[in-house]
Parts: structure tokens; C-alpha cells; sequence
């Protein structure tokens, strides 16, 4: 069909095309009513905050009129409303038989000739700009979607590469349609909208040619723990609709948003996916757009360097900013991003309120924990747990059948479905767990029936990922193989309650929800501390009353994410063991230089227990292996030495200054100095394990400074563990070296009363409480105290980070009376522990 642009002399029939269409630069925020979430987003954006930086592609929107217009022009809406009359979305069948109704009679429907002419005008106008039949994205904007308590995310019809007049007016028709989709019809009426008070907006807006680049979706804020302060971007090749929907498993980076607005670099972390496949142009096709193979090499590349991360977590906060100014509340944001292969820029081109973080209440606390043994809870952290309570909960804890990236943080669980077609959706039963390759809007109307939901693929931003959190449901995706190794029927448990990683358990396990009310809770002079070592568990963490970490732990981070030997790292080519050197090469694949894998791991690790509770303290206390832990990792064997007694031999601080070990200290030197200087969490304070005698502490000290640690520049600290009987009765002489005392009560117990405490035999004796102990403890704590009055230091701190306060309310109470500055406990046992304190203070005062 041959469309002749109408000319504008005619006032009346001007002012009806500016009412049809809308330039995007027209529009903002408070124009949802007339052109939809999506559109005002747009025009918001390009309006306000083109000065800022953010780029947006520009285009045009049919309003709400237009599309009231198109309805009342025919006098369908009576037949809608017929075809509306008997519906049940509760009835998969019904449901779709009613939608496709809906949607073949909005098709039948001609537009109107002045809507015809109004979006044949605003088009020419882009193809002036940007040349003939010009490719644009074609998108439906709801007047009711991207509210801050409803998404409507893929409720309508989006259609990409659209080229020519004839294309973009088709796809308009089925954008109008698809208000009537069978997901959309269910979402309304599960949110309780009316179908017929909404109107539907099209954006018709200039493509950017990520199907030579790169694209995803990135949140303001931590989508699973709420956490305020990161910006956590997907990234995938090609064409965005491949990380939105789930067909892909994406990137991840994670990025501190206070301290890269301050000019840092703080980006978190950099997880690989796997990216399988890629959306791109079907140039010559049938179709608008097809899915092609990613190379391998590709695939096992990032899709975004460090420059573009820091930009686009830079924009997030940028438009969080704006959008909270504009509502007068706290609005974290759901962002698409796009980079144009051909300009290497980058756009933003969707950004919607996010609306289930921001909608949750902050005055309790809910937590959910498997039961994996008799009364015990699994031990999911690497916190330094009573040993037989540990051992206990390891051997009980049953292997998973499948993992992928955990979304919320519960457990789910009932019997499984598993559903490869849209077509088999009435096989689903309420209360089952869906498991299958990916989901789209159209499975929704059985989403919300479901008890978890378990995908092949996809990342923590695609859409099985939103919706279930916005329904309240634990969904696992990215597993990769879920559909074969789950069969229907079988029982299973999901659990998202582990950190990153989610779990299926074959069985219906047993598990708990704990709930902690965080209102009036008392104030104690006493500082409450946390012991963390699982950087995956520091958000979640750091929203229980705290105030800051007072034991992290390298160990984890280097034993489960880094997992080699860090001279196995520094003397790669010279490695014996060539089962070790394959697998290290596949662990350090992107990396030419192997010592910087160790070096960007770590950093990651620690920065992000740093910036969970920044400000606040965070004590690091440097690597504490012992030498049979050290040779367990990959190449550990031909660097470690056989001790009959590893845990009083080769350990902690006679390690770092080492030949045989130094290069290896040096590399965390190189880590810690990357958190504090390159991603400004200068919160972070170290800590010395094991060290002997002052002497020693002060080559570590010197060791350090060799490599940019320097104590006292730059506001470091340097702590020494409390946990040899020589750091009790030379505390005097450590005050000189060091800035503040831990006492490790584990290690302090042991060689007070001269005992292994890894030795069942004498496992009986190992006590805290002993009197022996809490005599050095008290001698610790009082000596402390006595350099401080002295006046001729300056104030040092002494706290404890072992186990004892965690496990024995009279043991935290002891400390109290004794006066020591901070308790630093396990997360779960904060809250009953400072209420202990809180009446061990005012009885004190009494």
C-alpha cells in the first residue's frame, strides 16, 4: 500500500497528529497516561539527562488517544468485551482461547487513515535524520506498566530491525494487539486492572546495532538482597531480547556505587557466562532478526571491558538519582542497555522502576535455613564454626542434582513438572515446580501457580528471574541440564537460600524460616561485629544490625573462587604436576599473566564483604593456611613442605617474609591494595595471624610496605590476632607494632591448655571458659587498656573474633565485664547475643 504524506496546512488536522503521535523529546515522566511507562521513561531521559551523559536513541510515540481512537473508530470495544465475558485466566485453555480472539479481531481492525498518516510522518521524519527505510525497535508501553509496584515487563509485543513504512505500521497493528496477550490478560487481572481502562502507547525508536556488539540489562540496585549500593549489570552479544528473555546466560558484574562516584574503580565482580548464542539481523531472511552460534573464543571473552562497565554503573546511579528526585522516594531502576557496534557507544534505551526490592519491608528480617541432620541447621558460610557442630553439618548435607544462579532467598519445594512447550502449560498443577529451558511472558499465567522454577538458561536480569521475584517464588536458572536430570514427578527441594549458587535436592528436605523483628533493638557500648568469609552471603549480611566485620577471612574466597596455589600462579611453566597445570589453565583461561587471576579474585572477593558494610570497619585478616591446607590446592603439592604438626608449624606470619613463600604474600599485598586504592574501600582494615613475637611483626609490617601496604599511610590500620600466649604476655611490646588486638579464642584456648584442637581425643578438654583462658583473655584485655592510659600511644583497640561469645551468652558476658571494645560474632547468633550484652552492660552499670 502507497501512503502519501497529508500535508499540514489543515490547523484541525495538525493538531490531530500531534495528538496521534509524539516526538520522544516531547514527552516525560508525567505523561504515562498519554504515551505509557515505557515512552515517558524515554522522553524523562532524553529531556533530562542528555547533559548528564546518558545517551538514549531517539524516535516517537502513538499516544493512548490514538490508540482509543483505533478502538472507538471501529466500535470493536463491545465485541471485546463479549469475547472478555466468560473469562478464566485460572483456565489455561479458556485463557488462550479468549486471547487469541482478542488478538484476531484487533488484527481484522484497519487503523484509521489519520493514525496511518500521523506514524507515516513521524517515521519520514527519522529517516531524514538517519536515511532511507531507516531500522528501528518497535515496542508496546502500557499506560499502566512500569509503575513502581507493577512491571508489566513483556507483557506486549517488541519487534527489532523494522525497515520501511509499510514494516513499521505492521508491527504498530500487532503492538496494539498484543495488549490482548494471553500474559498480559493474566497479569491485568491479577493486578487488578481493568482491560478495557488501559490503553496501549507504540514507541517507534532508532535501533542501535548491538547485533555487532553487545547488550543487556543492568539493576541500581542488588536484585536478590535489596542491597542499595551496587549496580549490577548482564551483558550477552548481540541483540538485547536474548538476556531479557532467558535465552542466554549472561555476564555478571557487579559494581560499589558510593566510592565510584567519589572517582574509583570498584567493580566487585566479573562472572563469565556461557552465551551460547547471539541475536543479530537476518539481513536477506525471511525474518527481522535470527539467532547465530557465538565462537568459542567469544564465549570464553567478556562482553564488556572495564570501561564500558564503569560507564553504564555510573549511568545507573545517574538515573536512580533522577528518578528518585522526581518521585521524592528511594526508586531503584530496571535498565536496558544496548552498545551500537558500529560507533562503539553506548545507549540506554528502557528504563523502568525496579518493584520488588523496593517494595519490601525493612523491619524484619526473614532468613530461610535446611535442616540437613537432627535439630541443625546446614552450615551453608565458611564462619569459624565449632568443629564438631561443622563436621556434623558437612557429612549430613546432601549433594544437589543440578545448580545455577540462585534468584531470592528462599526454599521452594513440591513435586516436579517438567514442560518443554508453551503448548503443554494445562499439564501444570498448583504447587508444583516448574522446571524447563527458559520462560517468556507467555507462561506466567502458571508461574504464579508454582512452588519454585528451575531453568535450563538465563541469568539473575531475564525474565523467569523478575517474575519470580515479583511473585515471591525461588526460581533457579542457567542450570543447563535441568530438564534431563529432573524427571516429573519426582520430589524436589530448591533452595536459593546459599548464597549465589542454587541447589535442587532430590527429596522434600526439611527447612526453616526465621523471622527477626529489627525494630527497638538496644543500643550498647559494646561494639557488635560479624565474623564473613562468603563474599556471596556480605549483602544479605550486612542488613542485620552490625557495626561492621570484624573477622573476613581470605580463606574461603581463595579455597572456593580461586582455588590455586598462588606460587602454582607465579611459576605457571615450571609446574610437575600436569593434571593441576590443565586445570589451572582452564580456571585462568583470560589471563596471560596467571599471578593476576589470583591477584583480581581476591580483590573481588574482599571488596565486596568491604562494601557490603562500608563505611564501616572491615578487618582482613591476611591468609592463615596451614601448610596441608595450602598443598590441598591445585599445585600446592610442589610448594609445601610435610609437617608432622601443621597446625603450631608454617602458618600465618613466619609465612610472608619467607623466601619460599614471599612471592605468594605478595600477591595478596597486591589484592588488598587493589581494594583500598583502586576501589577506595578504605574501610578495610588488615590483619596479621599467627605472629610470634614483635620482631616478626615488624618484618611483616615491613614486608608489606615493599609492596604499597604502608601502616599509617592512607589511613591503614594493621591489627595483630590475639591467639598465642606470647601476643598476652608481650601485648605491651605488640602495642608498639600494631594498631589493635582480635583475639582468636580458638587458637588461644588450644595453647593455653596445650591441646590439639583438631584431636578427637582430647576434644573433651577444649573449653574457653576455662579458667586459664579467661585469665589470658582478661590479661589481654587489661593490658590493652593500660597502653591506652598510658598516653604515650595512641588509642588501640582490642576485640575477639572467635567462636566462644557465639555459642556461650556467660562467655560474651565475661568479655563485657572485662571491658573489651567489640564482639565480633557468627550472623545468626547477632541478634541473641546483643541482647545478652545490652543486659550484661546495665548490670554492669548498676
Amino acid at each position: 500500500m502507497e501512503l502519501k504524506i497529508l500535508s499540514n496546512q489543515n490547523t484541525e488536522h495538525q493538531v490531530l497528529s500531534q495528538a496521534l503521535v509524539l516526538p520522544l523529546e516531547k514527552v516525560g515522566i508525567a505523561d504515562i497516561p498519554r504515551v505509557g511507562g515505557k515512552n515517558a521513561s524515554l522522553g524523562e531521559m532524553i529531556q533530562q539527562l542528555k547533559s548528564k551523559g546518558v545517551k538514549v536513541p531517539t524516535g516517537f510515540a502513538t499516544t493512548a488517544y490514538a490508540y482509543r481512537y483505533f478502538i472507538e473508530a471501529a466500535g470493536i470495544e463491545p465485541q471485546l468485551k463479549e469475547i472478555f465475558a466468560d473469562l478464566d485466566v485460572e483456565d489455561v485453555n479458556n485463557l488462550r482461547q479468549r486471547g487469541k480472539q482478542a488478538r484476531s479481531l484487533m488484527l481484522q481492525t484497519p487503523f484509521p487513515e489519520e493514525l496511518e498518516q500521523a506514524i507515516a510522518q513521524a517515521y519520514q521524519d527519522l529517516c531524514q535524520k538517519y536515511g532511507a527505510d531507516t531500522d528501528v525497535a518497535v515496542r508496546s508501553s502500557a499506560t499502566a506498566e512500569d509503575l513502581p509496584d507493577a512491571s508489566f515487563a513483556g507483557q506486549q509485543e517488541t519487534y527489532l530491525n523494522v525497515h520501511g513504512l509499510q514494516t513499521v505500521l505492521e508491527a504498530c497493528h500487532k503492538c496494539f494487539a498484543s495488549i490482548f496477550t494471553d500474559r498480559a490478560i493474566s497479569y491485568r487481572q491479577i493486578k487488578g486492572f481493568d482491560h478495557f481502562s488501559i490503553a496501549l502507547s507504540v514507541g517507534v525508536q532508532k535501533m542501535v546495532r548491538s547485533d555487532l556488539a553487545t547488550s543487556g540489562v543492568m539493576f541500581s540496585i542488588d536484585t536478590e538482597t535489596g542491597f542499595k549500593d551496587t549496580a549490577l549489570i548482564t551483558a550477552a552479544y548481540g541483540l538485547g531480547e536474548n538476556v531479557v528473555q532467558g535465552a542466554v546466560n549472561p555476564d555478571e558484574y557487579l559494581v560499589f556505587k558510593p566510592t565510584l562516584k567519589q572517582g574509583y574503580r570498584p567493580i566487585l565482580k566479573k562472572r563469565l557466562g556461557t552465551k551460547e548464542i547471539k541475536m543479530v539481523y537476518d539481513l536477506g531472511g525471511s525474518k527481522m532478526t535470527k539467532n547465530i552460534p557465538v565462537t568459542a573464543s567469544d564465549r570464553t571473552a567478556f562482553a564488556l571491558n572495564d570501561e564500558d562497565i564503569l560507564q553504564l554503573a555510573q549511568w545507573a546511579y545517574v538515573i536512580e538519582e533522577h528518578y528518585s528526585k522526581v518521585r521524592g522516594v528511594y526508586t531503584p531502576m530496571d535498565i536496558e542497555w544496548a552498545k551500537d557496534g558500529i560507533t562503539n557507544e553506548l545507549f540506554i534505551v528502557q528504563a523502568r522502576p525496579e518493584t520488588v526490592q523496593s517494595q519490601k519491608t525493612k523491619n524484619v528480617l526473614r532468613s530461610y535455613h535446611l535442616v540437613v541432620a537432627a535439630g541443625e541447621t546446614k552450615a551453608f558460610s565458611p564462619l569459624p564454626l565449632h568443629p564438631s557442630v561443622t563436621e556434623r553439618s558437612r557429612s549430613a548435607a546432601p549433594l544437589p542434582l543440578v545448580t545455577g544462579r540462585s534468584v531470592g532467598e528462599m526454599i521452594g519445594q513440591g513435586k516436579a513438572r517438567v514442560i518443554l512447550d508453551v503448548h503443554h502449560l494445562e499439564q501444570f498443577q498448583l504447587g508444583e515446580v516448574l522446571v524447563t529451558n527458559r520462560t517468556d511472558p507467555d507462561w506466567e499465567p502458571i508461574m504464579k501457580k508454582a512452588s519454585a522454577i528451575v531453568t535450563n538458561s538465563g541469568g539473575r536480569t531475564c525474565h523467569a528471574a523478575i517474575i519470580a521475584r515479583e511473585m515471591g517464588i525461588p526460581a533457579i536458572v542457567g542450570c543447563g541440564n535441568a530438564t534431563t536430570v529432573i524427571k516429573t514427578g519426582q520430589e524436589i527441594t530448591v533452595s536459593c537460600a546459599e548464597g549465589e549458587t542454587g541447589k535442587v535436592y532430590a527429596g522434600l528436605l526439611p527447612y526453616e524460616v526465621q523471622e527477626i523483628p529489627l525494630e527497638k533493638l538496644p543500643h550498647t557500648r559494646t561494639k557488635i561485629m560479624m565474623n564473613v568469609g562468603n563474599p556471596e552471603e556480605a549483602f544479605g549480611y550486612s542488613a542485620i544490625p552490625n557495626d561492621g566485620v570484624g573477622l573476613a577471612r581470605m580463606e574461603f574466597i581463595i579455597a572456593n573462587h580461586i582455588k590455586v596455589h598462588p606460587l602454582a600462579l607465579i611459576h605457571f611453566n615450571e609446574l610437575e604436576d600436569e593434571l593441576a597445570k590443565y586445570k589451572i589453565a582452564e580456571l585462568t583461561a583470560q589471563y596471560e599473566d596467571k599471578a593476576q587471576f589470583f591477584v583480581d579474585k581476591l580483590a573481588q572477593g574482599i571488596g565486596a564483604i568491604a562494601a557490603a558494610f562500608y563505611p564501616k570497619p572491615v578487618i582482613v585478616r591476611l591468609s592463615d593456611f596451614k601448610t596441608n591446607e595450602y598443598a590441598n590446592l591445585l599445585g600446592g603439592k610442589q610448594f609445601e613442605p610435610h609437617e608432622e604438626n601443621p597446625m603450631i608449624g608454617w602458618r600465618g606470619a613466619s609465612r610472608y617474609y619467607d623466601e619460599r613463600y614471599r612471592e605468594g604474600f605478595a600477591l595478596e599485598c597486591r589484592a588488598m591494595k587493589k581494594v583500598r586504592e583502586e576501589m577506595g574501600l578504605i574501610n578495610v582494615i588488615l590483619m596479621v595471624p599467627f605472629c610470634r613475637t614483635p620482631a616478626e611483626g615488624r618484618r611483616v609490617l615491613a614486608e608489606m610496605a615493599k609492596h604499597g601496604l604502608v601502616k599509617g599511610e592512607n589511613g591503614l590500620q594493621v591489627y595483630v590476632m590475639c591467639e598465642l600466649p606470647s601476643n598476652v604476655q608481650l601485648a605491651e611490646q605488640f602495642c608498639e607494632v600494631f594498631d589493635g588486638f582480635s583475639i582468636g579464642s580458638n587458637d588461644l584456648t588450644q595453647l593455653t591448655l596445650g591441646l590439639d584442637r583438631d584431636s578427637e581425643l582430647v576434644a573433651h578438654l577444649f573449653d574457653e571458659r576455662d579458667d586459664a583462658v579467661k585469665g589470658m583473655i582478661a590479661k589481654a584485655i587489661s593490658t590493652v587498656k593500660q597502653c591506652d592510659a598510658s598516653g604515650g600511644l595512641r588509642q588501640r583497640k582490642i576485640g575477639i573474633c572467635g567462636q566462644a561469645p557465639s555459642d556461650y551468652p556467660e562467655f560474651a558476658r565475661f568479655l563485657v565485664e572485662q571491658g573489651i571494645d567489640s564482639i565480633s560474632l557468627n550472623p545468626d547468633s547477632v541478634l541473641k547475643t546483643l541482647l545478652e550484652i545490652a543486659a550484661a552492660e546495665k548490670g554492669s552499670r548498676e
